[in-house]
């Protein structure tokens, strides 16, 4: 929110002497309109990301009496999923229902603002970052937050997509409750796979691990999976059964078909457009951005937060690390002028 001035004000804070001095008032708006043109795109914070990790940023800036810009596109990592769970007080609601609370909470303080577009690219320029957006403008600040999230790819099996997020999930923190001792799936191979029966194992006994191909699991991995009673097949997928993303069954290539509630699987991601790279962030063998216990990245001035960087995605997660870069963004400010 800008102050606007009075031609009197605006005389003395241009430095233009006595008010007996004239000055045609159209110059004086127009120099006006430039100031508040100039303020409107110069922040002591950007976030680039406005889902549940930016917008925990922004309140702590936000209550710090930080200038901040959010950017986000409105595709948030999460869209697909019907319900949000493990997460205090919003337990079992509407992920967007969540973000929507978040966000009018977030933009009833005055110095923060909320805008919408794709970043294409952020640069340094002496002592600030500016940000270039997809519809051509740019904006400035001391201090970048990433909360982008990721970009998950998912794989060429038909009816993945469409049940990803619904019956098709990552994280038993998130949704095992929901298909607790149900008929499940394991879509992995290796250790990722072994990693997988051995977690789910604690919210279902009726396990079976498809490995889509040979199976890679060791032969002391599949000894032991075997021991808790857990199968694995081998036989390539052909599709996933499911009615309106709720799963049904599995079809392999072998004219076979499983019955199924629920499959976990996790698919390779990407880092959401390019921004990051133009950054010059490190990422992790993982893939993920590379910040220290502070949300920092590897560059100066600019911290990270949300599923870009932690494996644990979830909202509680999100909403930590946002809270955490928030707090160190507003900590770096003061440290640069105190």
């Amino acid at each position: 929110m800008h102050q606007t001035y009075n031609r009197r004000e605006l005389i003395k804070l241009l430095g233009l002497g006595a008010v007996s001095v004239v000055v045609p008032f159209n110059i004086l708006e127009s120099k006006q309109r430039n100031m508040e043109d100039r303020l409107s795109r110069e922040w002591d914070v950007i976030v680039v990301g406005g889902s549940y990790a930016g917008l925990s940023a922004a309140m702590a800036l936000g209550r710090a009496l930080r200038r901040v810009l959010i950017i986000d596109n409105g595709q948030p990592c999460n869209r697909h999923t019907p319900h949000s769970h493990n997460f205090l007080t919003q337990d079992g609601e509407t992920p967007a229902v969540i973000a929507s609370k978040a966000r009018a909470q977030v933009l009833q303080y005055p110095t923060v603002q909320l805008a919408s577009g794709w970043v294409n690219s952020g640069r340094r320029l002496d002592d600030q970052w500016e940000i270039l957006t997809s519809d051509g403008n740019s904006y400035r600040a001391k201090k970048l937050i990433v909360a982008t999230g990721i970009k998950d790819k998912m794989p060429a099996i038909p009816g993945f997509e469409e049940c990803w997020g619904k019956s098709v999930i990552h994280c038993p923190y998130c949704h095992g409750y929901e298909v607790r001792h149900q008929a499940t799936g394991i879509v992995a191979n290796g250790d990722a796979a072994y990693h997988y029966a051995r977690l789910i194992s604690n919210w279902t006994s009726k396990l079976t691990i498809f490995t889509n191909g040979t199976s890679t699991l060791s032969e002391e991995q599949r000894t032991s999976v075997a021991a808790h009673g857990i199968q694995i097949t081998e036989a390539r997928i052909a599709r996933l059964n499911h009615r309106e993303g709720m799963l049904e069954s599995i079809s392999l290539e072998d004219n076979s078909k499983v019955a199924l509630k629920a499959i976990y699987a996790r698919p390779e991601f990407v880092q959401q457009g390019e921004l990051l790279h133009t950054l010059g962030c490190e990422l992790n063998e993982q893939g993920y951005v590379k910040v220290d216990a502070f949300q920092k990245t590897t560059v100066p001035h600019v911290l990270a937060c949300g599923d870009n960087s932690s494996m644990m995605r979830s909202v509680a997660n999100a909403v930590a690390t946002g809270n955490m870069a928030g707090a160190v963004a507003n900590h770096e400010l003061i440290e640069a002028s105190f």
